[in-house]
């Protein structure tokens, strides 16, 4: 094949459009990995990117998309060889280097890993940045000593694919999840993930005093702003809050009360750039001990190229939940 189809995304004297092209296929550098896509998966950045309404691109044009993962068609770097079945997240993808949204990727060996036994690249690519980024927010709270015994956790904006991801995966370990909401249509999905109870969005709207009563032994924050502030004023002594997201506002007005008082933490979670080592235990992790036992159920839609314009209207409305698959 010499020509592939790419979701192209383009800022140019007619404006923000996007569409599906005809690339020339890549041969890669010294260093480079040239791999053949089968699935990637759309997130919220990538709805931003492909419709502008976000200023995620710094550059025109690439090609979108945040995830990807395939097999090895063609390699310059030694420790990858053709066929070898791999997944990449993150990195440079639609901010300045084309991203999964196409039928090849070549990028830097670096920003792979090789996809562990126990995932497959379908499975890989439900998984890919949202399952990622719930796996280090796991992974920090794990280190600073969350467990179960500290209370129940909370999972914010649960019905996206980082909540959604986040609430299976803490429920395999062991933690009753408390999943917050706002489409209550979802809730007997949300339990089938695992969440022991489900909220509405408005369930903490009365925490405005400094401190609160502690119901959170823990939580992970989709969205950030006046409810991530909320969280705060209610969280257990001990207790992690891990924050991702910020689609509620990206400031924060709480007091140092639940950190000096209560000795609560607030982790960041950036899973654009994670190191290597890191990111390859995540994954193995993902393959193993933390993958929820119906992974399938976290799907809600697969598309293909021509699909992903809707799907990105859909996603910013509110009306998606779970993982969008994209089929390559």
């Amino acid at each position: 094949m010499t020509t592939y189809p790419a979701f192209r995304i383009h800022q140019d004297a007619q404006g923000h459009h996007a569409g599906i092209e005809q690339r020339p296929r890549p041969t890669p550098a010294a260093g480079e990995v040239l791999i053949r896509v089968g699935w990637s998966g759309v997130n919220y950045k990538d709805a931003l990117a492909g419709t502008g309404r976000g200023k995620i691109l710094r550059s025109f044009p690439l090609v979108g998309g945040a995830d990807a993962a395939g097999v090895v068609e063609e390699s310059a770097h030694p420790c990858y060889q053709s066929g070898e079945a791999v997944v990449v997240t993150g990195w440079g993808l639609t901010h300045d280097h084309d991203g999964g949204f196409a039928g090849y990727l070549c990028c830097p060996a670096e920003w792979l890993v090789p996809i562990p036994e126990g995932l497959d690249p379908r499975r890989a690519g439900i998984f890919g940045t949202a399952g990622l980024t719930a796996a280090l927010a796991v992974h920090r709270m794990l280190v600073n000593g969350q467990e179960p015994g500290l209370g129940p956790i909370l999972v914010t904006g649960a019905s996206g694919g980082v909540g959604a991801m986040a609430v299976a995966i803490l429920a395999r370990l062991g933690f009753s999840v408390s999943a917050l909401s706002g489409k209550p249509e979802l809730t007997d999905w949300l339990r089938h993930l695992g969440a022991a109870e489900v909220l509405p969005r408005e369930a903490l709207a009365g925490a405005t005093r400094p401190l609160e009563k502690a119901r959170w032994g823990g939580a992970v924050d989709n969205v950030g702003g006046e409810l991530l502030a909320q969280i705060t004023r209610t969280i257990a002594p001990g207790g992690n809050i891990a924050a991702i997201g910020l689609v509620g506002g990206h400031e924060l007005h709480t007091t140092v009360m639940p950190f000096i008082l209560r000795g609560a933490s607030l982790l960041g979670c950036n899973s654009v750039d994670i190191p290597y080592p890191l990111r390859r235990t995540l994954w193995n992790h993902l393959a193993s001990d933390w993958q929820p036992p119906d992974l399938e159920a976290l799907v809600s839609e697969t598309v293909a190229l021509e699909g992903l314009p809707p799907v990105f209207e859909d996603m910013l409305a509110g009306r998606t939940h779970g993982r969008v698959l994209v089929a390559l």
